[in-house]
């Protein structure tokens, strides 16, 4: 079989017999086993079995020994880089006009043990040896010096003359095993933007060596003083050995300011905030009804209560009234015969007007549409140009100037109008403060719908009775405390849910009343 794969590597064997395979049958066991490690040999480099077998006694018989000599291909084998090339009587042709063959087929191991031998050496003695001093190399060891040498008891010297000291093994493992330098990281000691930082510091020391303040040192010159605060007391860690000891069981002085909640819980209560106290409503949780409301009321009370009844249904009256004329068709849009004529006309006469007008327009269209060639400037309209912006610009300089100096003339008038605009402002602060503090006895809104107010509650002359036995019933009292809870800011108005269809209404006749229609 490996013959075979050395046929198709181009790998002639001559022999005497008509084919290899004849010439290997006649060969003993043994001379079959040595064979094998011949070709394993050729195929992983081994230069040793080759030899060993060349040098051996490959058969007793003298006809064996001619048969072993007349082969070429196996007496001077040598390693080539792909493990297929001979050397001896004749040598392979390679092609090396190629970078990828050229790689493949050179024989580099003379430089791989080189660079080895320069890496080993530097590893071990940090450089090369023939560029080391001996000094550096080697060294004299004659011992410690006498005025070094500390005397040890006698115990000592006996137990250590057994055995030299050397390190423990642990020590040997952290240290390193190699003399290379470790390469500095240039990333680590560059800065970023540090020729911008260089350039700024350099202007600074100039500026400072020339006594110009910048804007920014004036700033911080100028700014107010802090004020010192008192720091924190800083609690001690618990890792602490030296702190002192805790006694759970010992009694820490208690804040009296509230006695029921220090005996109940033994902790000082956290301060409420002052905007939880405020109340979102100044009204009052139960608000009594006028006096006109009452079962026997008097006369003018009573007449003063409807009268405010009445004017609440007018002013519904009138909001409906006046979204009924927003939503009204107006006279003018009704449909007339004038109208009706017009509308069925339209389209017929005016084509021919419409073609006119288009014709006008496209004429008039070329004539504003022409392209005007700007001419360019001469050096003498740009002269004068400029003299004329600078007329301009001296112009409203002398104007500022002039109202700056009449300002002057005009403080009496200018204090006046600073103080009508302080009493102005006032006036607006105490008015807003008066609103903000109306606003509180208002219901604001607290979602998408405002607060409707809940209906009076009032009876006519007619349906006054003189006693509690014969009065009428009228509103309930889960409605008004309902309404009384949304008017003072404690819940949302809303209104009821209505009720969304999902699936479309689908009507179908039926067959008898289809037969009836």
């Amino acid at each position: 079989m490996r013959l075979k794969n050395q046929r198709k590597h181009n790998l002639k064997f001559q022999s005497p017999f008509a084919s290899p395979v004849a010439y290997f049958e006649r060969l003993t066991w043994e001379e079959k086993w040595r064979f094998q490690r011949l070709s394993t040999a050729v195929n992983t480099k081994e230069e040793e079995v080759v030899s060993s077998f060349l040098s051996s006694n490959m058969a007793p018989s003298r006809r064996l020994r001619r048969v072993a000599a007349s082969q070429p291909g196996f007496l001077n084998l040598k390693t080539d880089s792909g493990g297929a090339a001979l050397a001896g009587g004749r040598r392979k042709r390679l092609n090396k006009n190629k970078k990828k063959s050229w790689n493949k087929h050179s024989d580099i191991n003379d430089v791989d043990a080189f660079l080895e031998d320069v890496r080993l050496q530097e590893r071990t003695t940090g450089g090369l040896l023939s560029e080391k001093s001996d000094e550096s190399l080697f060294f004299l060891d004659a011992g410690p010096p006498k005025d070094q040498r500390v005397s040890q008891p006698a115990e000592e010297q006996k137990r250590s003359k057994g055995k030299a000291w050397r390190p423990l093994r642990i020590d040997l493992i952290l240290q390193r095993d190699s003399l290379v330098p470790i390469p500095k990281d240039v990333l680590a000691y560059q800065k970023p933007n540090a020729k911008k930082l260089r350039r700024i510091a350099e202007k600074a020391a100039q500026l400072s060596a020339k006594g110009v303040v910048t804007r920014r040192q004036k700033r911080l010159l100028n700014r107010p003083p802090v004020k010192e605060r008192t720091k924190k007391a800083v609690t001690e860690a618990n890792n602490n050995p030296n702190r002192d000891y805790y006694d759970m069981w010992r009694e820490e002085p208690k804040d009296t300011s509230d006695p029921w909640f220090l005996q109940q819980t033994g902790k000082k209560r956290v301060p409420r905030p002052e905007r939880m106290n405020e109340k979102p409503s100044v009204l009052p949780a139960v608000e009594v009804i006028a006096a006109g409301g009452s079962y026997n009321p008097e006369f003018f009370s009573h007449q003063a209560l409807l009268q405010e009844a009445h004017n609440v249904e007018l002013k519904r009256q009138k909001e409906e009234d006046r979204i009924a004329k927003q939503l009204a068709v107006n006279k003018e849009h009704f449909a007339t015969e004038e109208t009706v004529m017009k509308e069925q006309v339209e389209g017929l006469v005016e084509e021919e007007a419409e073609e006119g007008e288009e014709e006008a327009a496209s004429e008039e269209d070329v004539a504003v549409g022409a392209i005007v060639m700007a001419e360019k400037k001469t050096e003498r309209q740009r002269r004068k140009e400029r003299v004329e912006k600078l007329k301009v610009q001296r112009r409203q300089a002398n104007r500022a100037k002039s109202d700056k100096r009449q300002q002057l003339f005009q403080l009496n008038s200018i204090k006046k109008t600073i103080k009508e605009r302080e009493t102005n402002t006032k006036v607006k602060q105490e008015q807003r403060k008066s609103n903000q503090e109306a606003e509180k006895a208002q219901p604001r809104r607290l979602g998408k719908l405002k607060f409707q107010p809940q209906d009076m509650e009032v009876q006519l002359s007619n349906e006054l009775a003189g006693s509690l036995r014969r009065l009428k019933p009228e509103g309930s009292v889960l409605k008004d405390r309902f309404k009384s809870l949304q008017k003072r800011n404690l819940i949302e108005p809303r209104e009821r849910a209505k009720f969304k269809r999902v699936l479309k209404v689908k009507y179908v006749e039926k067959r008898a009343f289809r037969e009836i229609t």
